[in-house]
């Protein structure tokens, strides 16, 4: 998170992190700091048994831990559900997404 999107955190900005335990990890965690200290929400995505999150995180969604190749696969779902309930809860016609004809080609 460099330059423009770190300075579009505020409070009322929420920030989904997948928090799981690899080569990144460290990094993660550094980024959801510098969203807590711009008083963003940190939403993360997290193996079950990750315990260091609960002092950085305001919402963690726990997914089980599993081989790296797999965690992908884990990882996807909350973020597909998520994404479908917040388009619900505004409104949005989740069935007919907008603009889609221009981002898809037909042949």
């Amino acid at each position: 998170m460099k330059h423009g999107p770190i300075a579009l955190v505020d409070e009322n900005c929420a920030v989904v992190f997948i928090a799981t335990k690899d080569e990144l990890y460290e990094k993660v965690l550094s980024n959801m700091q510098e969203v807590k200290a711009r008083r963003g929400k940190v939403i993360a995505i997290a193996d079950e048994e990750n315990e260091n999150l609960k002092a950085i995180a305001d919402y963690i969604i726990k997914v089980p831990k599993t081989i790296p190749e797999l965690s992908p696969l884990l990882t996807i779902v909350p973020l597909q559900l998520l994404a479908y309930y917040i388009a619900d809860a505004k409104g949005l016609d989740v069935d007919k997404p907008r603009n889609l004809a221009k981002s898809v080609t037909v042949e």
